[in-house]
């Protein structure tokens, strides 16, 4: 008896880790969809193509962006939690989602980060820029912030994720400016609002800024980072126009809770040497967004001490929303 016990132990063993060599083998055998709780143009959805054109390329199978903003771009994580967890239904998902949306949101979220999601690898890293139109009257940020104090009711903001509306928020603390947000489904269509004059200024990250700024249809008044970014060397970050404000965000992929391991070190081993190649790297650059490509453990590790930073913030800064 003990004799077949140990035959059945080891044979479920052997079964398990022929397993896990067939789902590492194997995967993926059809498209992969990566979901992007965005509307198309912003920041986050242009980087989600980006790394779905490279996995596209080393994985050998179609891997497809579906956007799906929505529910305070809560709609696509949620969507995601609730996948098969396979490795055909992945999130590309940015830091308001993942770890400024728990922090500020009083009502029950609908996943929670590190329990729902197996964080895969964080891709890229990106301060915000505050703009205006390039027709504001004001020219620089102290006229910006006089200008404001001076017409409370004029003044509004445009943001398309909890990311952006807290650093927002928080730009209104440091300050003393007034601003109500104005809600829209992606950073591509907050800039072109700006743009349009019909709100007043956005804090965004940069790759729908830049281009706008540098064609002269946007004005870049600061830069969250610590120094300015090399595509817009004019531009002086908060610190430099006497703003205590450094707010960094970060896009990485992710994987619903009980994706195999296997599954999960092989996008792993994928997203490093991506983030890792001059040509992403490149077009990274051009995007004035840093490249990064961590495992999953350091990505966990990150995620962790963002959420615990930014639930600070919002205690100290008093801030909460319904969704």
């Amino acid at each position: 008896m003990k004799g077949f016990k140990a035959f059945a132990t080891g044979l479920a063993v052997a079964l398990l880790a022929s397993s896990a060599v067939r789902a590492e083998t194997e995967y993926p055998s059809r498209t992969i969809k990566l979901v992007v709780g965005f509307g198309a143009g912003g920041g986050v959805d242009i980087v989600a193509r980006l790394v779905a054109q490279k996995l596209q390329e080393s994985l050998g199978q179609n891997v497809v962006v579906e956007n799906k903003p929505g529910g305070n771009s809560m709609l696509g994580p949620d969507m995601v939690a609730k996948s098969a967890p396979d490795g055909y239904t992945l999130l590309y998902g940015a830091s308001g989602q993942m770890v400024i949306s728990p922090a500020v949101y009083t009502n029950k979220m609908p996943y929670q980060t590190l329990k729902d999601f197996v964080p895969v690898s964080l891709m890229a890293n990106y301060p915000v820029i505050l703009i205006t139109s390039a027709k504001h009257p004001a020219a620089n940020m102290k006229e910006f912030i006089a200008w404001a104090k001076a017409n409370p009711d004029k003044t509004n903001y445009a943001s398309s994720s909890a990311a952006f509306t807290l650093s927002a928020e928080l730009f209104k603390m440091k300050t003393g400016t007034p601003g109500q947000a104005i809600i829209y489904k992606s950073s591509n269509e907050s800039v072109t609002n700006v743009i349009g004059e019909q709100v007043t200024y956005a804090i965004a990250e940069p790759p729908p800024i830049v281009p706008q700024v540098v064609a002269g249809k946007a004005r870049a008044l600061a830069v969250a980072s610590p120094t300015r970014l090399a595509d817009l060397p004019d531009v002086p970050t908060m610190k430099e126009v006497g703003i205590d404000m450094d707010v960094s965000l970060a896009t990485g992929v992710y994987a619903p809770a009980g994706t195999p391991p296997e599954i999960v070190k092989k996008l792993e081993a994928e997203c490093i040497r991506i983030a890792r190649s001059p040509d992403f790297q490149q077009k990274l650059r051009a995007l004035s967004t840093d490249t990064i490509g961590s495992t999953s453990a350091e990505f966990i590790k990150t995620l962790d001490a963002e959420i615990k930073m930014w639930t600070e913030v919002a205690r100290k800064a008093d801030i909460k929303f319904d969704r």
